[in-house]
């Protein structure tokens, strides 16, 4: 059996990927997948219904931050191989405090770097983002990140997953550890937190809110269907050379207004009815584009899932599932949105 230690796996792309490693019937079925998170305000353990009495999957309440927990975690279950998830991503909140970014995404990299190398594990996998390379020109559309695009972040959030990467790309360079990266676009699908942009519109309208729209809603960014972004990863654990970055996109890419559209058009609204112009978050990146040329012609992965028809499954998911969100969008989750 391979033990793949999965981080974060309560939390929105976590939990879709070991829901894809249960359905795989073909290379995932001699896998353990050990699932490991801290259940902070994003972790939530409805997202893993229906895997806890698989023998197959197990899962440790953890701090990745704590070393004697995290120490206990690898060495019990024989951890193998590592898929890093676990993060604090939300930009917003970055902004109000940098603090727990800095921890989780560099201090929490370190303490798993530093258990894997001991353990000369097998592969580790840091899941990130294309935030780290900044912003793009607006009047380029020809211009796309690449893998070899400088690092620029621009929010504390993505300076925190940049400082993450760097210690994943010096461990390779110093102690030759088999290490990968990915660095995906904008996520969307079910289980998304909803303090992100497409299930906070989705639920907005639901409740009969409207949708909190950015300045002038012409920022730029490529959308990309969870089980894409699942599908990726697992061909790039299984497929990538270490050392290597390779980037994830869904080849969608959108303005906000045009992002809106979309959703008001597929949930039957209408702007005047479902939009609320709001003042622009500081510092926001214009523009993301993800160039996925390298994993397509390397690994032999590209998006299989249309926006046009993943969205309207996404929403259809929160329709169906909104004891979920409504009793996310509540309490502490109410106060943090208010401010």
């Amino acid at each position: 059996m391979r033990t793949l230690l999965v981080t974060g796996a309560a939390g929105f792309i976590g939990s879709n990927f070991v829901r894809m490693l249960l359905r795989r019937r073909d290379d995932a079925r001699d896998v353990k997948v050990v699932m490991v998170d801290k259940l902070t305000y994003a972790g939530n353990l409805a997202n893993l219904e229906g895997l806890f009495d698989d023998p197959r999957f197990a899962f440790v309440k953890a701090d990745i931050c704590d070393v004697a927990a995290m120490t206990r975690v690898f060495d019990q279950h024989g951890v193998r191989e590592v898929v890093h998830f676990a993060a604090e991503t939300h930009v917003d909140r970055s902004i109000m405090s940098s603090g727990p970014f800095v921890q989780t995404n560099i201090v929490g990299t370190q303490v798993l770097l530093d258990l894997a190398r001991a353990r000369n594990v097998d592969r580790y996998v840091q899941v990130s983002t294309d935030e780290v390379y900044g912003t793009l020109p607006e009047n380029r559309p020809d211009v796309k990140f690449t893998e070899d695009t400088p690092l620029a972040p621009n929010s504390p959030y993505s300076a925190s997953k940049t400082a993450g990467d760097c210690l994943v790309r010096s461990y390779f360079h110093t102690h030759h550890m088999p290490v990968l990266i990915t660095r995906c676009s904008n996520n969307y699908g079910p289980y998304c937190f909803p303090e992100k942009a497409i299930p906070l519109f989705v639920t907005n309208l639901l409740e009969g809110k409207k949708i909190p729209l950015y300045g002038d809603g012409l920022n730029v960014r490529d959308w990309l269907y969870v089980e894409d972004h699942c599908e990726a990863i697992w061909t790039v654990l299984n497929k990538g050379k270490p050392g290597e970055v390779y980037n994830v996109g869904g080849n969608n890419e959108l303005t906000n207004r045009q992002l809106v559209t979309k959703i008001l058009e597929a949930m039957g609204k209408t702007w005047d009815e479902g939009v609320e112009q709001v003042k622009d978050r500081p510092g926001h990146d214009r523009r993301y584009a993800i160039d996925a040329s390298k994993i397509k012609r390397e690994l032999g992965w590209e998006p299989r899932f249309k926006f046009e028809d993943a969205i309207r499954t996404t929403i259809q998911w929160y329709r169906d599932n909104e004891k979920w969100w409504r009793s996310i969008k509540s309490g502490e989750y109410l106060k943090y949105y208010e401010q």
